[in-house]
């Protein structure tokens, strides 16, 4: 956690980044090395930089401070969001912004980022570039069917399956080099998880990659959340009896990723089906079930991964505890 002074907030865009500190004095510079060597002039005793997590946009200048050994925290953005209207504020600008980024921090106990290794930043963008090509895929997949028999369409067809066939050659190629790296640093990880019936091998690489090898939590609780699949209530005094719902707060691409995964291990994961069983018996809905399930191949995985261990059907689990 950080102790610091001073509390530089700082709202990041494409082209410029605003700063403001300790809720007070703002500045301006320019997304780039020029901008970053300009605002680390600026900081004096003990600085703490706060950031909200903006895809892309937040990474070099994290990095660059983290490397220039300055204190960073790097913040959910929703965090700051719900901070934001606590606050009643109705302004927004990236200057207002800053200013309650800088404000939050001041009144907070942050966390410190580091970057995760080179290896899982790198299989990281090689995920997301293969995720943008099975979303071409399929538009052109669906492209392709809207077309007749017309000589003159005949050509677009052709180009089209050319196009597809191109596609998959590189999802291919991006998926087998995604498979090596991971191999090459959890190799016995990987082997013990696909070893977990229902869990495919693209969920399960992706799983390593976004927990840095199980090392960014430390409970399946943890995991859960962060992918969106912890409960929700709505219930207050009488009146308020809104249905338990999953959140949806979290990463939904490991969400949608174990969500086709939870069919699957209702067919070939004992415990999974069980589970599945049992709570459509009781008259639960078919979907609540699977999501049940979701949750018990996040646990499944967890305990494979910190054990060590292969899967096996007939493990009688107690209560773990989680270092």
């Amino acid at each position: 956690m950080v102790r610091n002074n001073n509390f530089f907030g700082i709202d990041i865009s494409k082209d410029v980044f605003d700063v403001v500190k300790n809720g007070e004095n703002h500045y301006q510079f320019s997304n780039n090395t020029i901008g970053f060597k300009k605002f680390i002039k600026l900081l004096d005793d003990k600085p703490c930089c706060i950031m909200e997590a903006t895809g892309v946009y937040h990474y070099s200048l994290a990095m660059y401070l983290y490397q220039n050994k300055i204190a960073v925290s790097v913040v959910n953005p929703l965090v700051i969001k719900r901070f934001i209207q606590m606050h009643l504020k109705t302004i927004k600008t990236d200057k207002a912004d800053a200013k309650q980024i800088s404000l939050y921090g001041m009144q907070n106990k942050l966390p410190l980022w580091k970057p995760s290794e080179s290896y899982i930043s790198e299989s990281k963008d090689l995920f997301e570039l293969a995720s943008l090509y099975i979303k071409q895929r399929t538009m052109l997949k669906n492209r392709l069917h809207s077309f007749g028999r017309k000589s003159t369409q005949k050509l677009i067809k052709t180009e089209l399956n050319k196009s597809i066939r191109q596609l998959d050659r590189a999802i291919k190629k991006i998926e087998t080099e995604l498979e090596i790296i991971i191999k090459t640093y959890h190799q016995k990880m990987y082997a013990n998880l696909k070893s977990i019936p229902g869990l495919g091998s693209k969920t399960v690489l992706y799983m390593i990659l976004i927990t840095d090898g199980f090392e960014k939590f430390e409970s399946p609780k943890q995991l859960c959340s962060y992918a969106g699949l912890a409960p929700t209530q709505r219930i207050s005094g009488s009146s308020i009896r809104g249905k338990s719902r999953i959140s949806k707060q979290g990463n939904s691409k490991l969400r949608n990723l174990l969500f086709m995964c939870s069919f699957n291990a209702c067919k070939v994961n004992k415990s999974c089906k069980a589970l599945y069983d049992r709570l459509v018996a009781k008259g639960k809905s078919k979907k609540l079930a699977l999501i049940a399930v979701e949750n018990k191949l996040i646990k499944q995985a967890f305990s494979i991964a910190k054990s060590g261990l292969k899967y096996d059907e007939n493990f009688v689990s107690v209560k773990p505890t989680y270092s």
